[in-house]
């Protein structure tokens, strides 16, 4: 279960506290609980089972800090809870997310800006102006660009 699922339960208990050391000893707390209580296990649905313990470590580690759940965090929750949720699909989409940030910051000024609101934060484009105090059809015309530019990253060029 360990070289299994060790890959999975790191991602999600570094996603949920935001810190390497804290994950690792999530990590390993959650296979060590999974462990002592195997016998209890019914052995259906072993991959939500040990995601399911993972996330009440996290959570219980964040309670303990006293540290804010972050809506990610609830997100996580709230689909395993519905039983619905692939946490290995949620950990890929916050990754992906990432990556769209990192190459939003990487375009010039003021694309940037626009860039990461636009495709990282998925604000519209009205929302943009009305934040920053800009004509609708300017940021119309910078997402287009900006979109433009990083489809030139994306194909290396």
């Amino acid at each position: 279960m360990l070289t299994k699922y060790e890959k999975l339960i790191y991602t999600l208990c570094y996603r949920m506290s935001g810190n390497l050391f804290d994950a690792q000893d999530l990590t390993q707390e959650t296979f060590l609980s999974a462990y002592q209580r195997l016998e209890e296990f019914d052995g259906e649905h072993e991959r939500a089972w040990i995601c399911r313990i993972a996330v009440n470590k996290c959570l219980d580690h964040q309670k303990s800090a006293a540290r804010r759940i972050l809506p990610a965090e609830e997100k996580i929750f709230l689909e395993l809870a519905d039983g619905n949720a692939d946490p290995e699909a949620t950990c890929l989409l916050d990754e992906s997310k990432k990556e769209v940030q990192k190459l939003c910051r990487q375009l010039p000024p003021p694309y940037d800006e626009i860039a990461e609101a636009h495709f990282y934060e998925e604000k519209s484009v009205r929302e943009i102006a009305e934040e920053r105090g800009r004509n609708l059809r300017t940021v119309q015309t910078q997402v287009y660009r900006a979109k433009g530019l990083l489809k030139k990253k994306l194909k290396g060029g």
